[in-house]
């Protein structure tokens, strides 16, 4: 049941709809105060009263009975205590019929939401830099498909550019077949970095040679290309694997190479292509913005090329109802710079464009990525968090089974949490101490609590006990009622925001929620029926919390 909408109906206040008051209520921060509360300043300049005068006034009206139990007035608030027994009963009918697809909806049936994410750049290792882009972009391409919408996941493959000529020069020299497959993606970026350190004159214009060789489409250079990105392909797929990122699409920034042309010729016969220092531009300075380059004065193509013929090709492929584009605030002008020359392509559908900025993750000792000159890569993070989750789990439970499985679980869900915790805009500082701990924030605690869950009702399933029954709830129970109530509601505002932090913090509040009724109420030791009804609130936040690590892109294990 909409509580919230409940209540609005009930509420009669002249100029104003039901609507307007369900988005005037608000969960007290303090239980005692209520379950919802209406704040009545508002009305004032309307009804000619005080605030105070309006609470009381609208409690003495309001129907208590049916899913309300009491209507209180305090100080300018309308206060609303829900029936806890009904809440309970209808929460818990509706999570344990759903399972696996609690939260789940079909509001965006026949709706297509394209997500650019992780975008790797060929040739290049996996660094730190690259985590909150995939996991942020893979967890927001799970949360679309639960809500009903065909996500698209995109990854934009960095495979354009100079870079790939200096590539095929160092190979040339100092490179051989055999090393670099052993090697793989590591050997390659050693060529790149001893080109970039040895190269001469002579090897620079070699480079250039080769890149027009490749864009020229000779079978050598073209071989040599497609070489380095299997290789690539093949180093990160294993680290998509382990983080449980899947993609639609590799269209990367070559693909578009043939698809330019109709751009600039577009742009040019809507009289928005200027000359500037021989070079082509789209002019915004009356936008508050620099010109956005389209041409190099040799005529070269640039990122802005690219992403306006990529964001027209994905219009016309899938026809989206938004296009998000998961990359660090960094590029927060050239993004407004892309959208705004669509918009003045007359693109109506520029306004479905998103960018979904995301901040920066460092390393406690300050490593970041290649900027710095300190290159962390993603995949010795990964193994170091789950060798420490390993050496933990051994300590805590030494006799577990399959606990290279479960250090697995632990030490990726770590990374992964660790991106997706707070808001995506701030920058994250990671540790490997805090990620790892059984207590706090982590992921760690949530899998616990599943696992202590689980440990429970195969307990109960063991002694034959049975779930179901229906009691009022005491204190604890009705907190993780509330908390398990509000998880449609974390998925939607997720979705709406592009912020899977709303779905990682719905599930470390579920967790405290449900291990201080686990502390304060007998589960198996309790009462026929208390015991039966805690079971299934227990089975209930088993789902929800399982369901809510699943949308983040991480494991649960059976057993901790």
């Amino acid at each position: 049941m909409d509580y919230k909408r409940y209540i609005a109906e009930r509420i009669r206040i002249d100029g104003v709809s039901a609507d307007e008051i369900a988005e005037n209520l608000s969960v007290p921060p303090d239980p005692a105060m209520g379950d919802y509360a209406l704040p009545c300043f508002k009305f004032a300049k309307i009804l000619r009263k005080s605030p105070v005068a309006i609470a009381e006034q609208l409690k003495n009206e309001f129907p208590v009975g049916g899913a309300v139990e009491e209507a209180s007035a305090v100080n300018g608030y309308l206060n609303f205590r829900i029936d806890k027994k009904q809440l309970a009963e209808e929460v818990l009918e509706r999570i344990l019929s759903q399972k696996d697809r609690y939260g789940a909806s079909d509001e965006g049936a026949g709706k297509t939401v394209c997500i650019d994410y992780s975008s790797v750049n060929i040739a290049k290792p996996f660094h730190i830099g690259h985590l909150s882009t995939t996991v942020l972009g893979g967890a927001l391409y799970r949360i679309f498909n639960f809500l009903g919408y065909k996500a698209v996941g995109i990854n934009h493959l960095g495979d354009y550019g100079t870079q790939f000529g200096k590539l095929i020069c160092a190979y040339k020299h100092w490179g051989n077949r055999e090393e670099v497959e052993k090697g793989g993606i590591h050997a390659i970026n050693d060529l790149y970095v001893k080109f970039n350190n040895e190269a001469t004159e002579e090897m620079e214009k070699e480079a250039r040679e080769y890149f027009r060789l490749i864009e020229s489409g000779d079978k050598e250079a073209n071989d040599l290309f497609e070489w380095f990105k299997e290789l690539t392909l093949s180093y990160v797929k294993t680290i998509y694997d382990k983080l449980h990122i899947t993609f639609d699409s590799y269209a990367g920034e070559r693909f578009y190479t043939d698809k330019m042309q109709p751009v600039v010729d577009e742009l040019k016969e809507k009289g928005l292509l200027k000359e500037s220092e021989g070079a082509k531009i789209v002019d915004l300075e009356q936008y508050g913005m620099p010109p956005c380059l389209i041409l190099r004065s040799d005529g070269a193509s640039l990122y802005a090329t690219r992403d306006l013929a990529a964001a027209i090709y994905r219009k016309n492929t899938y026809d989206f109802y938004k296009c998000l584009y998961v990359v660090a605030y960094q590029q927060n002008l050239h993004f407004k710079q892309v959208f705004k020359v669509l918009d003045l392509m007359d693109k109506e559908w520029a306004k479905d464009l998103v960018h979904v900025a995301y901040g920066m993750v460092s390393l406690e000792d300050g490593a970041m990525s290649t900027r710095k000159g300190k290159v962390v890569w993603l995949e010795d993070v990964i193994k170091k968090c789950v060798e420490k989750a390993y050496a933990v789990i051994d300590e805590k439970n030494p006799a577990l089974e399959n606990k290279a499985e479960v250090a697995e679980k632990v030490g990726v869900g770590a990374v992964t949490f660790g991106a997706l915790y707070n808001n995506k805009i701030k920058d994250i500082v990671f540790s490997y101490d805090k990620a790892l701990s059984f207590e706090g924030e982590t992921s760690v605690y949530v899998q616990y609590t599943c696992a202590r869950a689980r440990s429970v009702l195969e307990k109960a399933a063991a002694e034959g006990y049975a779930r179901g029954g229906s009691i009022k709830p005491c204190a604890s129970e009705a907190e993780l009622v509330k908390s398990l109530d509000g998880f449609p509601a974390a998925v939607r505002a997720a979705a709406e925001n592009y912020e899977p932090s709303c779905i990682a913090r719905f599930a470390v509040d579920c967790a405290q929620k449900f291990n201080k009724f686990y502390i304060d109420c007998k589960i198996l030791q309790a009462g026929e029926a208390e015991r039966a009804f805690r079971l299934s609130l227990t089975e209930a936040a088993l789902h929800a919390l399982t369901n809510a690590l699943t949308l983040l892109g991480i494991g649960v294990p059976e057993k901790m």
